[in-house]
């Protein structure tokens, strides 16, 4: 947007009567308030105040009464106009993305956009710009009297699921198009009603920023199609939904390639082994719920164990094929994360981690070359190759216990994430036990 052009001007010319101020919570929920044009000024300006309690409730709606949050304290929502649009699929209304400011105009502590965004300052100055890209994968279905019914059944790449969904398709990429997000690539995934679409990079908070874009996008035109949309990990049996992260590094080229061996160069070895150091602790922020890990299992392409590899699908960590006519196309492909991730803390996760690696000088294990699942215990254990957490309680304890991200998150955002989660786990695991009690109460 122009010095000239203020964000008052730019609702009137785009017809927005209302504006949505957009921000994601430590439960990877996308919440708004919205204003008026009339306050929109003010709300850039001023910001709009907002309860600290929007933190503290888990991606059950479940308020975590034991943390540090209660109803007295509130902090502003500070819109970024720079992110502004007009949402092509609500009538006369625009978005914006938004910080989380104290009342005295000070970055939130627990605001995990802010916090992302000084990680990334940080990096910049060293020449490491990260360009990042969330390949988010979502299932279409349809639901009539509480029954639910995936859109069509033939899945793996089938053209009969193009056919099926063709128009909603269509839809969501012009709508994400007309907000100023490159569409590179479109496919229906591989179980029944299950879809891909494939957005380009973004330099680090603006990725984040598309992300959460295109998961409200997708959502809003899959209803105004006649079907509903889920990112879920595991929305149903034989299905997963994954949210695969790619990301490079860059000063005025690519420092992950080496153009002399036509492979990653030492940093990008280093970053990787970063990754795989830190996995058991990444999880808790890429795979952010108790579904999470029912689909981080072997052999379904989602990533179960700390391993690297050149085109490797079961690998945390795939470094894909790059472009043929351009080596510096070469990126690293984060496996065992889910649209459950706040993005922002998602990224930051994988970029502290990363980093981490580049500052020890560490150098992977051999990139693995078959599916990890196929190998035998001890030849796992001979490789160094480890089983991911499998539950959303044990990476939480391993994020705990990971000092490198505890310190990259701060003391306010590590602590307030692990309270919030911890209840979600908790609200699950007694869920759980109910389930079961009722079940076995006549068996034994």
């Amino acid at each position: 947007m122009s010095e000239q052009c203020t964000i008052g001007d730019a609702c009137r010319d785009a017809g927005v009567d209302l504006v949505r101020l957009v921000f994601v919570t430590q439960s990877g929920a996308i919440r708004a308030h919205s204003v008026d044009r009339s306050k929109v000024e003010s709300a850039v300006s001023k910001g709009v105040t907002l309860s600290q309690l929007v933190q503290s409730y888990n991606a059950l709606g479940l308020r975590d009464k034991s943390g540090r949050f209660d109803a007295a304290g509130e902090v502003r929502l500070l819109p970024d106009p720079d992110t502004f649009r007009s949402l092509p699929y609500a009538k006369r209304t625009g978005a914006m993305l938004c910080d989380l400011q104290t009342l005295d105009g000070d970055s939130w502590s627990v605001d995990p956009r802010s916090s992302l965004r000084a990680l990334c300052e940080s990096l910049d100055i060293e020449g490491l710009t990260p360009k990042v890209a969330f390949e988010s994968e979502f299932h279409l279905f349809q639901e009539d009297d509480g029954e639910v019914e995936r859109v069509d059944h033939r899945g793996a790449y089938s053209t009969g699921s193009t056919r099926e969904t063709h128009e909603t398709i269509l839809s969501m990429i012009d709508a994400l198009k007309s907000q100023g997000i490159p569409v590179e690539k479109y496919y229906p995934e591989y179980a029944a009603g299950k879809h891909e679409i494939v957005t380009g990079p973004r330099s680090g908070v603006s990725a984040a920023d598309q992300h959460v874009i295109l998961r409200e996008t997708v959502d809003s035109v899959a209803r105004t199609g006649g079907y509903r949309a889920t990112f879920l990990p595991k929305p149903f049996d034989h299905s997963t939904n994954g949210c695969h992260i790619h990301l490079s590094l860059w000063d005025d080229d690519n420092v992950l390639y080496d153009a002399e061996c036509d492979d990653l160069s030492d940093i990008g070895r280093q970053f990787t082994a970063g990754l795989l150091e830190h996995a058991p602790a990444l999880v808790a922020l890429t795979a952010a719920t108790a579904n999470s890990y029912a689909r981080l299992q072997p052999q379904i392409g989602a990533a179960a164990f700390t391993c690297w590899g050149h085109g490797n699908r079961e690998a945390l960590v795939r470094v894909p094929a790059p472009d043929p006519d351009d080596g510096a196309s070469t990126r690293l492909e984060f496996r065992a994360a889910d649209n459950t991730t706040n993005p922002y803390l998602g990224l930051l996760g994988l970029l502290a981690a990363g980093k981490d690696g580049i500052d020890r000088e560490l150098e992977p294990r051999a990139p693995v070359t078959v599916d990890p699942g196929n190998l035998s215990p001890s030849e796992r254990a001979d490789r160094g190759i480890e089983r991911l957490p499998r539950t959303l309680g044990d990476a939480l304890d391993a994020l705990e216990a990971d000092s490198v991200l505890m310190d990259a998150l701060g003391t306010d955002l590590a602590e307030t994430y692990l309270e919030v989660k911890r209840s979600h786990w908790e609200a699950f695991t007694e869920s759980a036990l109910s389930w079961e009690r009722d079940r076995l109460r006549s068996v034994y």
